[in-house]
């Protein structure tokens, strides 16, 4: 399997400049931001469970950073046909929020202010939705990158949620906390090892460390979906009969993930295990009819997928007033 180690600080700097690299073609496809904000939060219910998706925000990677392993003629040939910039991405962040029974469970934490400027509106928009933080029972983290897990802490670094119980995968928690891990990846990765490793030691947090299949409250469970990081969790749903899974960036693309699950992108870290994770994911939701959000779809980013022969595609579910 081949191992990843992309410059994460070339792809920020790019990010800031993407934009104005933008194609006029591409431009004219494009729907322009509105004139004040559009809601940051979404309601439904699946079976018994109600629930919510808050988006933290939004930020922009450039495209170099998509389809590494394929021609860039062809993932931009790619992204204009499906009227997407060839550029740079949009990326939104969906975060889930289940409230089952006397359980609130929320999937991930967001960035804070400590990654981009864009980002960092999980609180404020839980505030919007009348979402009380001290309601939260149980915290998980699908995996430890910047814009799932930076967002733990305060302004005082002390722990956003101190009543609830924090939940990650354990290989993901060995892998970050691994002795010395900051001095053995390359240097333009460090920053993301020392935000890992202050995330994951923030004050009043106590990890419960899970393997596949634990179970965080009844119907409520994580599922090992590695590759994009080595520890990677994904959380199943599963109330009435009815199941969703919150992805995480196990699929972050919803179109690239679904049309070419065997492209993987810069940032994921064992890029063979990325597509075959993927793949599994794609043959069992398909097979079982179950539903998905994709932290970076577009929002709110649930949908299903449908299968045709041997193509997938991405079917965003109907919102409903």
């Amino acid at each position: 399997m081949a191992l990843i180690t992309p410059s994460r600080r070339d792809i920020l700097k790019l990010a800031a400049v993407a934009p104005a690299m933008a194609l006029p073609a591409a431009a004219k496809a494009q729907l322009g931001a509105p004139s004040d904000e559009n809601p940051g939060y979404f309601r439904f219910t699946l079976g018994e469970a109600r629930l919510t998706i808050l988006s933290d925000g939004y930020f922009s990677a450039p495209t170099s950073g998509v389809g590494v392993n394929a021609d860039p003629a062809d993932v931009q040939a790619f992204l204009t046909r499906h009227f997407l910039d060839p550029q740079a991405g949009y990326s939104h962040t969906n975060h889930l929020l289940i409230e089952s029974g006397e359980a609130v469970v929320l999937v991930d934490v967001g960035s804070g202010h400590r990654f981009f400027d864009t980002a960092g509106r999980l609180l404020a928009n839980m505030e919007a939705a009348g979402i009380d933080p001290a309601a939260i029972t149980h915290v998980v983290i699908t995996h430890a990158h910047p814009d799932h897990i930076w967002g733990i802490r305060d302004d005082f670094d002390e722990a956003l949620f101190p009543d609830a119980e924090y939940i990650m995968g354990a290989a993901e928690h060995a892998y970050w906390m691994q002795d010395d891990l900051v001095n053995l990846v390359d240097p333009t990765d460090q920053q993301f090892v020392l935000g890992a490793v202050n995330s994951i030691n923030c004050d009043g947090v106590e990890w419960t460390l899970a393997e596949d299949g634990h179970e965080v409250v009844p119907g409520v469970r994580l599922i090992a979906t590695p590759g994009h990081t080595a520890g990677h969790m994904s959380v199943m749903l599963d109330s009435d009969g009815k199941q969703l899974i919150a992805l995480g960036d196990s699929m972050s693309h919803s179109w690239l993930s679904f049309r070419r699950p065997d492209w993987y992108n810069a940032f994921d870290a064992d890029g063979d295990q990325t597509v075959a994770t993927r793949k599994r994911l794609l043959d069992m939701c398909s097979a079982d009819r179950i539903a998905v959000l994709g932290y970076h779809f577009p929002f709110p980013g649930v949908g299903h997928v449908l299968r045709e022969g041997d193509q997938f595609s991405f079917v965003p579910a109907l919102w409903q007033f």
